[in-house]
């Protein structure tokens, strides 16, 4: 957290935060009433692990998926299953619509962290962890019932919003939505 300024953005678990005070060997946000009901920081507990990440620079790699830090969700952990040295993780999306953004092959956050989408089926979806992302993020700590929070790939949203709905049946545009995410392209 060197070289960390006031007004800087940073993702605590994910979520995107504005650092409005720097102290000896930490830092201090703000959290709306909208953030703390759409993701889990409200439920982290004093001293909690949490999963950190300044801002890309530009110019700087990305490795992985744009993720904004602007939580669109939870999501319940509800089955666990190791493979071999990996972990397979099955997540139910809790109180929203954001499963029709959520594709095979596509992409995902969870608590901040951009994993690649192994299978969905309506609200449901599973990754897998794979030992390298289980020794540097919470991930490995979840248990069934554990909620978390859900960043959707923004391209899906973006396209989604794009694509109007008209009349009663699926549209063209709905039909080209489905299409773009059963070819994994969102």
């Amino acid at each position: 957290m060197e070289h960390l300024v006031v007004g800087e953005s940073i993702a605590v678990h994910g979520v995107c935060l504005t650092v409005h005070t720097v102290v000896v060997g930490g830092f201090e946000c703000d959290a709306s009433a909208e953030t703390l009901a759409r993701s889990t920081l409200g439920a982290i507990p004093l001293g909690g692990t949490v999963h950190l990440e300044r801002a890309l620079a530009v110019g700087g790699r990305l490795g992985g998926h744009i993720v904004t830090g602007h939580v669109d969700g939870k999501v319940k952990l509800r089955n666990r299953e190791r493979i071999g040295e990996a972990l397979k993780l099955g997540f139910e999306i809790i109180d929203t619509d954001l499963g029709r953004y959520i594709a095979p092959k596509g992409s995902v956050a969870v608590d901040g962290v951009s994993l690649t989408v192994n299978a969905t089926n309506g609200r449901e979806f599973e990754v897998v962890i794979i030992p390298h992302t289980l020794a540097v993020t919470t991930l490995g700590h979840l248990m069934p019932t554990d909620d978390a929070n859900l960043e959707v790939d923004i391209l899906a949203r973006y396209v989604a919003q794009l694509l109007p709905t008209r009349g009663d049946g699926p549209s063209e545009d709905e039909a080209l939505l489905t299409k773009l995410r059963n070819s994994g392209f969102m």
